[in-house]
């Protein structure tokens, strides 16, 4: 039982506790209640208090802007009445101009009715003159042929005839003196321009060519190039591209080759191997490798020096390469690199004195023997060659038109390919610029009277200045003015198409009549 007294006291605790919990909760959810109507009654009080304030301003607000509005559309309908009344001034004014004009037109259509009338009056007047006259001159006709017993059409064509035959008199005499005129005046300012251009470029006369003549120190030297069983000479033949030729000469061995380039990196392989003394196929292999870079190094030397030379800029680096390897490449005896150098010089300076492009006739000129560079790798025509390999890296037309054009194979499309041919001429001809051997000057000369006795009616055939003119004695009873003028151009075509030759050849044909008699 006394076990009993503590748990009876800690039940009725916890139920006191449980109903003072209770009743306070209670209490407490009833002042929350409270507060809550409370809070809820006054923010209405707010939201119905702030609603009115918002009617009040919303009412003074929409006054304000029909305020506004109306005052808006006052201003603008003043606006518009007085651009009504502005456009309506210049109706006004326009509709009195109108009636002006009109009563301008009527007064000058009024005038004009008057002048009309009056020239009408001063025609017929002038009819009736006419008509007087015209019979006077009928009485006139018929007495002046009763005079001259000739007809009226008999006297007017013998006026024609006389007036005719005078035209033409007059007329020759005009045509011989413009042609004279004109002949003495284009050739003083051809001679003009030529000899300007060739002073101002002149250059020395020197012809160079490319060497394949390789000195050796002894006889000896040729068989160690030569080598055992021809090892060393195969091994070189074969590396270089070359025919070597070894023969009784004294010391000196040959190179052989149609390619310059080829030709020349032998020559200097083959020297340096002569000096190094170390002469078996794996040092030749590596003396001609060495020769080619340096060859390639020059080539590429010598074309920027002709580009920088002539003047000419832009160009695609590989026909720099081509230009370079002018160098290497000759004709007649002259280097191509310095004939492409002072012809494009010589045509720039043509080109200024007659106003045609400069920068195209000194490009046309530099390229102008492009295609020899490889002509001999490539078929067909060096001037072919060089204008597709000028189209191919971009050159221009009338670039490509002055490189194909210069030996005449296309027409010429423009001054400045007339001035590339010319400058090229200049350039071959002058003296000194080409050589030729005696076989070939002898063969050339012999081809040219060949051609010029080949035609009917020439009696004798000279080659005159080394081949650089020939003249043409023909029968003056077989061959008249006409025809001598007819196998001139035909010998020139001839020439020109069977025939190399530097420069140009001048075709003249002699035709005379001579009476001889003998007084015994």
């Amino acid at each position: 039982m006394p076990g009993l007294i503590p748990i009876i006291v800690a039940l009725v605790a916890a139920l006191v506790g449980v109903g003072v919990g209770y009743f306070i909760r209670n209490q407490s959810a009833t002042s929350i209640v409270r507060n809550y109507d409370a809070e809820r009654e006054k923010l209405d009080n707010e939201y119905k208090q702030l609603r009115q304030e918002l009617e009040a301003d919303n009412k003074q607000r929409r006054k304000e802007l029909e305020n506004e509005a109306k005052s808006s559309l006052r201003e603008r309908r003043a606006e518009i009445d007085a651009e009504a009344k502005k456009q309506s001034g210049m109706l006004d004014r326009e509709e009195k101009r109108l009636e002006r004009r009109i009563d301008e037109v009527e007064r000058r259509s009024e005038k004009i009715n008057n002048l009309e009338q009056r020239l009408n009056q001063r025609q017929s007047n002038l009819d009736k003159r006419d008509n007087k006259l015209k019979k006077l001159e009928e009485e006139k006709e018929v007495e002046l042929q009763k005079i001259a017993q000739m007809t009226e059409a008999e006297a007017k064509e013998q006026v024609l005839e006389m007036a005719e035959q005078k035209s033409r008199d007059d007329m020759a005499r005009i045509v011989r003196q413009i042609e004279s005129e004109a002949k003495e005046e284009g050739e003083r300012r051809a001679r003009k321009i030529i000899t300007t251009s060739m002073q101002r470029v002149a250059s020395a006369a020197v012809s160079e060519h490319a060497v394949t003549i390789v000195p050796i120190p002894s006889d000896e030297m040729k068989g160690r190039i030569i080598g055992r069983a021809g090892r060393n000479i195969r091994a070189f033949e074969q590396a270089a591209g070359v025919n070597v030729i070894v023969d009784d000469t004294p010391e000196a061995i040959t190179v052989s080759s149609f390619d310059p380039i080829r030709r020349e990196i032998a020559k200097r392989a083959l020297s340096k191997l002569v000096l190094d003394g170390r002469i078996h196929p794996a040092q030749i292999e590596k003396l001609i490798s060495d020769a080619k870079r340096e060859v390639d190094v020059i080539v590429k030397e010598e074309g920027e020096r002709a580009a920088y030379e002539a003047g000419v800029v832009g160009l695609h680096p590989e026909i720099i390469r081509l230009v370079g390897m002018l160098k290497f490449r000759t004709s007649y005896g002259q280097d191509q690199n310095a004939h492409a150098i002072e012809a494009a010089l010589l045509a720039g300076a043509i080109a200024s004195e007659v106003g045609a492009n400069v920068d195209v006739a000194k490009r046309g000129a530099l390229l102008h023997d492009l295609g020899k560079a490889i002509d001999h790798e490539v078929e067909g025509t060096h001037a072919a060659i060089g204008a597709e390999i000028a189209r191919r890296y971009g050159e221009k037309p009338i670039i490509c038109n002055a490189i194909a054009a210069h030996h005449h194979e296309v027409e010429q499309e423009s001054i400045e390919a007339v001035i590339v041919e010319i400058a090229d001429a200049i350039s071959g001809a002058r003296p000194g610029a080409r050589r030729e051997s005696l076989d070939h000057y002898i063969k050339r000369i012999k081809t040219l009277e060949e051609i010029g006795r080949s035609f009917d009616g020439v009696e004798e055939t000279y080659a005159l200045q080394a081949g650089r003119e020939i003249r043409l004695i023909v029968r003056p009873d077989a061959v008249d003015d006409y025809k001598a003028k007819v196998i001139a151009r035909d010998v020139a075509k001839q020439i020109e198409e069977s025939m190399q030759y530097p420069g140009q050849v001048k075709v003249t044909v002699i035709r005379e009549t001579r009476e001889t008699a003998f007084a015994k």
